[in-house]
């Protein structure tokens, strides 16, 4: 079985490049807000949010491990085909930068012959996400993430598994990872809420190695979850 772990990190666009009635529609509950100070909060949290969908943001980079050949493979946003290699944990770990269109399509390239997907949280975002933004560009999708909710032959979203599909409380990658004893991604300089502030500083290159170490989180959670919790492999 071919089983590949996948991580997106996302930037919002400026709210003035959406069209009024756009602009509207996103800021119309914090138009309602009758105390000033409050609707100016929500209005900022307005923009900000707009990193959330994907009609309003792009995928700025995609991070993958593929768990049967052992390797890491990152793609970015960039305008030239620049990239390298490294090794991360003992193993190789390939970057490559390119346009997001192009990040697109050799994502889903690299899903064709995948027989299974984990992520953390990706039916609720990775994975509608990556389906969205890519049918804007006219690509169509080798695989179909968000199928039956309950079969975890096809999609192991482990937020789901930790949280019994909602019956149990929900926390954060960051959470879990203190929990079970696994070093975190988040530090101090980069973390899912300051991706959109690297982006614009021109630190891809920061964002993809945090999205990579968010790929190696989500592949330690996996082995609890399968080794410990998962009753039908």
């Amino acid at each position: 079985m071919k089983e590949i772990i996948f991580d997106i990190e996302t930037s919002g666009c400026n709210m003035t490049d959406l069209s009024p009635s756009q602009q509207e529609y996103l800021r119309r509950e914090a138009m309602k807000e009758p105390d000033p100070e409050i609707r100016a909060q929500k209005l900022i949290d307005a923009e900000r949010y707009l990193s959330l969908f994907p009609f309003t943001a792009e995928v700025v980079v995609i991070s993958m491990y593929d768990i049967q050949s052992e390797i890491y493979g990152t793609y970015f946003i960039s305008q030239t085909q620049d990239g390298w290699e490294e090794t991360f944990n003992g193993k190789r770990a390939i970057f490559k930068g390119m346009p997001e269109k192009e990040l697109l399509t050799k994502f889903w390239g690299a899903m064709k012959d995948a027989d299974r997907v984990i992520t953390f949280n990706g039916r609720g975002f990775d994975a509608p996400f990556v389906l969205l933004r890519s049918a804007k560009y006219n690509i169509k999708p080798t695989k179909n993430w968000m199928g039956y909710r309950y079969d975890t032959g096809n999609h192991v979203d482990l937020l789901e598994q930790f949280s019994y599909y909602g019956a149990f409380r929900k926390f954060n990658l960051d959470f879990y990872c203190h929990a079970f004893g696994i070093e975190s991604p988040k530090s101090e300089e980069i973390s899912g809420m300051k991706v959109q502030e690297f982006y614009r500083a021109g630190k891809i290159k920061e964002i993809a190695k945090y999205c990579l170490h968010d790929v190696e989180a989500t592949y330690k959670l996996y082995q609890i979850w399968r080794n410990y919790l998962s009753f039908n492999k």
